[in-house]
Order: structure tokens, then C-alpha cells, then sequence
């Protein structure tokens, strides 16, 4: 179905996170969903019972850093951002993640017998 959105696959998500928060600065859950969700061309859909624990492991793996604040519409949100280990965590699964596309592009490759 076209219009059918792809749940975010496992052992993504944190990269996709990471990702974000490099590339947007702080941001509180439901920003970081959207804007995955919009880097997707809306063809993931982030569901927050999966964002929410995949930040707090990030957090307490010392990836990511929380603070309280204030968001757009003047809500109290809890706000995202990456630290120092977080930006090397990005290097590292990118790095890793490239490995992986390129592994498995060259099965996708292979010319049938």
C-alpha cells in the first residue's frame, strides 16, 4: 500500500536519535519523532512507546543529556541533546551502518543463476 507508513526498524532508532540531535540541536520527544518522521518523507512513523525508552537508554548511556524547558506552545517538555560521547557514538554506528548497506548491497547485487 502506498500511502502505508514503515515502522522504524530495530536497531535504528537510536542512530536515527543521535542523528537528529546532531543535526537539529536540543530537542524534546515529540520534535525528534516528527523530525524523523519528516526526514523519512513521512514514510516512518515514529511510535512513542519505542522513542521514549530508546531516549532514556540513550541518556544512561551517557549519549544524550536531558533538561526541563519550555516548549513552543508553552508547555513544560523535556528537552534532547547530544553530548560530547553522544558525537562519537554517531561516528562509530555510522561508520558501522555504512558497513552494513554496502554487505548487504552487494548480495542485493548478485546476478541470479
Amino acid at each position: 500500500m502506498p500511502n502505508e507508513k514503515l515502522d522504524v526498524l530495530q536497531g535504528t532508532l537510536a542512530l536515527m536519535i543521535l542523528k537528529t540531535l546532531e543535526t537539529m540541536g536540543p530537542l524534546h520527544g515529540y520534535g525528534v519523532a516528527r523530525r524523523i518522521e519528516q526526514t523519512s518523507g513521512d514514510l516512518l512513523s515514529v511510535n512513542y512507546g519505542t522513542l521514549y525508552p530508546a531516549l532514556l537508554k540513550l541518556e544512561q548511556e551517557g549519549y544524550i543529556a536531558s533538561a526541563w524547558g519550555v516548549s513552543d506552545n508553552n508547555r513544560r517538555a523535556k528537552y534532547y541533546r547530544l553530548t560530547r560521547a553522544g558525537r562519537k557514538q554517531v561516528q562509530r554506528e555510522t561508520r558501522e551502518w555504512e558497513q552494513t548497506t554496502a554487505i548487504l548491497a552487494r548480495f542485493l547485487a548478485e546476478e541470479k543463476s
